[in-house]
């Protein structure tokens, strides 16, 4: 999407997505945006169409349900994230570190071994990781945006 693809109300959408997701932990869909901004539902569905395809979020296959806005994620999964006393949920291991970054603020992330399923949790403070862990990405970040949903 270049600049002039990109509209104010585009903008004003992907806000309140990232402010109520940080502000409370939930991805907004669309019937609440809507009401919240004050416009029909296919304006904001036309908008949640471009900012997929810029990338910005990411809908659920065959529908406009927002599944991502990384870091958060819409739904439940492997990588709990509290922080600020709220519950959020990361997309991936790169997303729910990015979490406590995006609110600058401490965090701690919840999630399980792939390999053995032994429980892993990793403290975020003052913007560093302060407890041990491996990390691994099985898709280099190059090639996160083939595959999206698997990575």
């Amino acid at each position: 999407m270049t600049a002039g693809e990109f509209t104010e109300f585009d903008r004003d959408v992907r806000l309140h997505v990232f402010r109520r997701a940080a502000d409370t932990g939930v991805v907004p869909q669309l019937q609440e945006i809507a009401a919240v901004l004050g416009h029909a539902p296919d304006a904001v569905e036309a908008s949640l169409r471009r900012l997929a395809d810029a990338r910005l979020l990411v809908l659920a296959p065959g529908s406009t349900a927002i599944w991502m806005a990384p870091p958060f994620s819409a739904v439940p999964t492997d990588f709990t994230v509290t922080s600020r006393g709220r519950t959020y949920f990361g997309n991936c291991i790169w997303d729910a570190l990015g979490i406590p970054a995006l609110l600058d603020a401490d965090g701690l992330v919840e999630t399980a071994c792939a390999d053995c399923g032994a429980p892993q949790a990793l403290e975020v403070r003052a913007g560093a990781v302060r407890s041990g862990g491996i990390v691994h990405f099985s898709v280099p970040a190059a090639r996160w945006w083939v595959n999206i949903g698997f990575t």
